[in-house]
């Protein structure tokens, strides 16, 4: 009954206004008005709509049935209390906006087409990762809403992962959102059973309200970092499996250009598992912001090899577009002199357009036939700037404040930072609401600019002293908001209080403080890269102040340089860990030194400088220190460094580390020493042996990877001994082992050596299983072939 009504109300509309309340050239961007936009009052096309009559159309197609009228009878009083002879009701200079249509779409038909199909593919099972590319103000996130639309017609649920420029978003912010999004709308009962135990302590990771389950247990520790990563990123591809195992889904991640590098990297963990699932990914970024060195760049050339993954290049709208798109907004058609002029200046991308037709409707130039009597603005920032000198300056303010709190924003916030009444309040947002300057957000209190563009302006026209302590002032009133909960959320206090460190010494106490818990939080995280910018924040503060504001410089930068080697910044972290060790050693604290030197040998350098460190590091630290002092010489008695010293010395250091471990019983040396004796051994099963046992105890001190590679090398020992059998059934267990813990090189060598025992054995059949299994790997084709 209430579609029916909802239908009353566009029927009704349309023999009023002459016009379908959303038009468009597209039946998807049609129902997308229909879905997401609020019509424009049908009296802005009519002086013939008594206001009695537009109430009761815009009550009929109210988006939430439960604000419609309840029943046909009711709509049958309504229409009796109409005036015919009452003319429209007369519409005030303030609110002229609202003669605009919203969200009209208009071209884009092969690239919607193009998105349509691969939602299908991953409606039938066959997921893939489609990115949308353009310059800002191109479309993308547009694209990707009209999509939406398509997507929720078929039954898929529709999941979106918005990213912000502010250095204040957590690690994996995207996904926490997407996942964030799943549970407020589907819950997690239904799923539940689907995640294993396991997955759900890795998860807590990126969700810290799972902590709270009853049953709940800490993640297990995995000393290795790429394996902690691995695990945290298998355990988010479980979530979205058992998300899209309920009905088909769609992610949107928007503006991958501001995303951290964590956060790309399980994107391209997920995109080695779409092709069975019921998953679109839509990524959109902006091409202009990418340079050789961005982390997008590096994880777009890995997805591009990938076989389910396109790209596909938003454009400017052509001149037809642009007159279809003014026509639909504006209900005008403008001289073709006007059209032309819009269309060169705007070079048809579409939110300039938005914006120069919103300007030149508010400035009554749209329907003007010369050119001359129009100014068109020649840029975006011009546009905005023009639209924001319409409103009053006191709302101009707060939403400058607004900008400075990140793109979105609550009330709640802006009543700690302004000291108007509530209603003054109240009346400067909805002044800014109706200018179209932000919108509301699906709870109440809660707001967003409309554009990132409109955000950048307001901030571009701040003064940097102006900035800076407006951030200050945000930083304490959140603290102030969050209380006891504001270590929880110190990513986002960094940000404001780093940027208010140059002008107050107390926040960058402050700012310290909170980057220091951010960097802990996402090394918990295994978001190495966030953590390394954290902590060079706050090496930047403390070589600035003008004590060392408490802070132990050289830890920091070991740390630094820690972080930097696992995010895969070798320079950065080499020159972090450089100055620690020098630091370490003016102050003669020899096992800080020895820590920082070992983190620099995980850094790929010429074999002679790891060498000099190593040695340097073993004089300096003596005997005092035998842990540290086993695992340097670990390193120096490596085939590559061991090459490089006289054969008495290499035989000294090999005969210390022997005796340290056993002496001790250090477990992780006990591993390398194992390894070297395997790499010397000359008999087949001893080496084997060696190698199986290095696995264990590898496995043991979670670390998957050097398990894995143990694991293989006993098999491939086995193989050239030309102990078939043996070598086949290793292989096969390092295979099962490589998959469980996503050990994707293992897995892949492991598999091409089986299917190299299978085809040397004429096992065909065999081999036909394996290659179908794993069809999607390279090496299939060839060996297939």
């Amino acid at each position: 009954a209430a579609s029916d009504l909802y239908s009353l109300g566009c029927v009704l509309y349309e023999m009023v206004a002459g016009r379908p309340p959303f038009p468009g050239d597209d039946p998807t961007a049609v129902i997308s008005q229909h879905i997401n936009t609020a019509p424009v009052a049908p009296s802005w096309y009519t002086e013939h709509c008594p206001p009695d009559l537009e109430e009761l159309i815009l009550h009929l197609m109210a988006k939430a049935p439960d604000d419609r009228p309840q029943s046909a009878a009711e709509v049958r009083e309504a229409l009796g209390r109409v005036d015919p002879k009452e003319k429209s009701a007369s519409h005030t200079e303030a609110n002229v906006l609202d003669r605009l249509a919203r969200g009209v779409f208009v071209g884009r038909e092969k690239e919607l087409d193009g998105l349509r199909k691969a939602f299908d593919e991953a409606f039938a099972g066959h997921g893939s990762i489609v990115m949308l590319v353009g310059e800002p103000g191109i479309g993308k996130t547009r694209a990707a809403q009209e999509l939406e639309t398509y997507a929720r017609m078929r039954g898929a649920q529709v999941l979106w992962g918005p990213n912000h420029e502010s250095e204040g978003a957590p690690a994996y912010w995207p996904w926490y959102r997407v996942g964030n999004a799943f549970v407020a709308a589907q819950g997690t009962d239904e799923i539940a059973p689907q995640i294993p135990p396991e997955a759900t302590a890795e998860l807590s990771r990126i969700f810290p309200v799972l902590r709270q389950g009853a049953n709940f247990q800490e993640p297990e520790p995995v000393t290795d970092p790429e394996a902690a990563q691995f695990r945290l990123f298998d355990a988010y591809t479980a979530f979205v499996q058992a998300m899209s195992s309920q009905k088909p889904l769609l992610i949107a991640l928007d503006d991958l250009h501001w995303t951290d590098k964590a956060s790309l990297l399980l994107l391209q963990h997920l995109a080695r598992e779409l092709s069975h699932m019921r998953v679109l990914i839509v990524g959109t970024y902006r091409d202009t912001d990418l340079v050789r060195t961005h982390p997008l760049s590096e994880a777009l050339a890995t997805l591009n090899r990938e076989s389910g993954f396109q790209r596909i290049v938003l454009r400017g709208l052509s001149r037809e577009e642009v007159a279809s798109y003014i026509r639909g907004a504006a209900n005008v058609q403008p001289a073709p002199s006007v059209l032309e002029k819009i269309h060169e200046e705007t070079e048809g991308n579409p939110f300039f357009l938005s914006e120069v037709v919103n300007l030149m409707v508010q400035e009554g130039t749209l329907t003007k036939e010369s050119v001359s009597d129009i100014a068109i603005p020649d840029g975006v920032r011009e546009a905005l700037g023009r639209r924001l000198n319409r409103i009053s300056e006191e709302a101009n303010e707060l939403l400058q404040m607004a900008a400075v709190i990140g793109q979105e924003f609550t009330y709640d916030t802006l009543t700690l930072l302004d000291d108007r009444g509530e209603d003054e309040l109240l009346g400067l947002i909805e002044e800014a609401l109706e200018a179209r300057v932000i919108e509301e957000q699906d709870r109440p209190g809660r707001y967003r600019f409309t554009h990132a563009q409109m955000h950048d302006t307001l901030l571009a026209e701040l003064s940097t002293t102006r900035r800076v302590r407006l951030h200050g002032r945000i930083g304490e009133a959140l603290e102030q908001r969050w209380g006891d909960q504001a270590d929880d959320r110190a990513t986002r206090l960094a940000g404001h209080f780093v940027e208010a460190a140059m002008l107050t010494p107390r926040h960058a106490e402050k700012a310290v403080r909170y980057s220091k818990l951010a960097a802990a939080q996402a090394e918990a995280q295994a978001a190495w890269d966030v953590a390394a910018r954290h902590y060079e924040h706050c090496l930047t503060l403390v070589s600035e102040a003008q004590d060392s504001l408490g802070e132990d410089e050289a830890a920091l930068l070991t740390a630094h340089g820690t972080c930097s080697e696992r995010a895969g910044e070798y320079r950065a972290s080499w020159r972090s860990l450089m100055r620690a060790r020098a630091l370490y050693q003016e102050r003669n604290e020899l096992a800080g030194m020895a820590r920082a030197t070992l983190e620099a040998l995980l850094v790929l350098a010429p074999p002679q400088r790891h060498l000099a460190l190593v040695q340097e590091a073993l004089a300096a630290l003596g005997d005092g220190e035998p842990h540290l002092e086993a695992r340097l010489l670990a390193y120096l008695v490596q085939p590559i460094l061991a090459s490089l010293l006289q054969p008495e010395d290499a035989e000294r250091a090999r005969a210390r580390l022997s005796e340290l471990a056993a002496k001790h019983g250090f477990e992780d040396v006990h591993v390398q020493i194992l390894v070297l004796d395997a790499d010397e051994a000359q008999d087949a099963g001893a080496r084997a042996s060696l190698f199986r046992e290095a696995h264990e105890r590898s496995a043991r001190l979670g670390r998957p990877r050097e398990a894995a590679d143990a694991l293989l090398r006993s098999g491939s020992g086995l193989l050239t001994a030309g102990r078939m059998d043996e070598a086949q059934a290793v292989m096969q267990e390092t295979l099962a082992y490589a998959r469980e813990h996503r050990i994707r090189y293992i897995e892949e060598g492991s598999a091409a050596v089986i299917a190299g025992i299978l085809l040397a054995r004429c096992d065909f059949e065999t081999f036909d299983r394996l290659a179908e299994e794993r069809s999607s790997d390279v090496l299939y084709p060839i060996y297939a072939h």
